[in-house]
């Protein structure tokens, strides 16, 4: 059954139940949009009890922007390295644009303590280095938004792999054809840094897809859809990657939803909701309200 944000204090009593279970085992805790809120982030960690040296953090994109302190979580991450799984969010790829010069700053910009920071070159090298997709323990796909309903999740795979080396050997241009012209729609016969900006556009933004498994804009909540007949990505008939669970974030309205193989972590932390981690191993939700007051 889905689970709706005003269930998330009640499922953290729970997981601080069962947390005693896991203090001499690897865990994993995969954690919703950070967008630069700090304070909340070192709050989930110490709620969670995470353990550098046995746990593992998974960040399902947006690390930055739009909330306070995006230096101080990329200084965070950076630090964490070795115990860290992110992937790239559309706010992510926004700061990498920004860091590359290819686009201006947007009104909702709160990057600006990054470019004056004496490491602002270690951090963005970290970031651009972060993947679309990744895998964690027991078999979990991590992405931003979602996927494409058409591909496999070895295709989604092999798709993530051409843009993490476009942006590997060329981030300004890559960049620069996905922020500054018309992106075109995800096609097979698309030539690579064409299909490299679709498929960044799809992994980083879908939310809603028409009856063909086409992304449409939208980001409300899923009963109440943009247009008629548009359903959540994860929801498509026919979707190829059932079978493979599946943890994002991007959704803010769809909120904490999970079920056997989706896993949407985005509970609004940067709207004043709440950080959410799901701990991969025996499905325990951690959750910290945004403002420290309402702890």
């Amino acid at each position: 059954m889905p689970i709706g944000d005003s269930s998330d204090r009640a499922l953290d009593v729970v997981a601080c139940g069962v947390k005693a279970r896991y203090e001499n085992a690897v865990a994993t805790y995969v954690i919703g949009d950070v967008q630069g809120c700090v304070e909340p982030l070192r709050r989930l960690m110490q709620r969670i009890g995470f353990d550098r040296s046995q746990d593992r953090l998974a960040l399902a994109g947006d690390l930055v922007n739009r909330g306070p302190s995006s230096l101080e979580v990329l200084r965070l991450l950076v630090e964490l390295d070795d115990a860290v799984d992110a992937v790239l969010g559309n706010h992510d790829i926004y700061a990498l644009a920004r860091a590359f010069g290819v686009t201006g700053a947007t009104r909702d910009d709160t990057l600006g303590a990054l470019w004056p920071a004496p490491d602002r070159e270690r951090l963005i090298g970290w970031l651009v280095r972060r993947p679309l997709l990744t895998e964690l323990e027991g078999g979990v796909t991590m992405v931003h938004a979602g996927l494409l309903p058409r591909w496999s999740i070895d295709e989604a795979r092999a798709e993530a792999e051409l843009v993490r080396a476009e942006l590997a050997s060329d981030p300004a241009g890559l960049l620069s054809a996905y922020f500054n012209r018309r992106r075109p729609d995800w096609d097979p016969g698309l030539a690579p840094r064409e299909r490299a900006v679709a498929t960044l556009a799809v992994m980083t933004r879908i939310r809603f897809v028409d009856a063909a498994g086409r992304p449409c804009a939208g980001s409300g909540p899923p009963e109440d859809p943009p247009e008629p007949g548009l359903v959540p990505w994860f929801k498509a008939a026919g979707r190829k990657s059932v079978g493979t669970p599946i943890a994002f974030g991007h959704w803010a309205s769809l909120g904490l939803w999970l079920e056997r193989e989706v896993m949407a972590l985005d509970s609004g932390c940067v709207w004043q909701g709440s950080l959410t981690a799901l701990r991969l191993e025996d499905r325990a939700v951690f959750s910290v309200p945004t403002r420290k007051d309402a702890d």
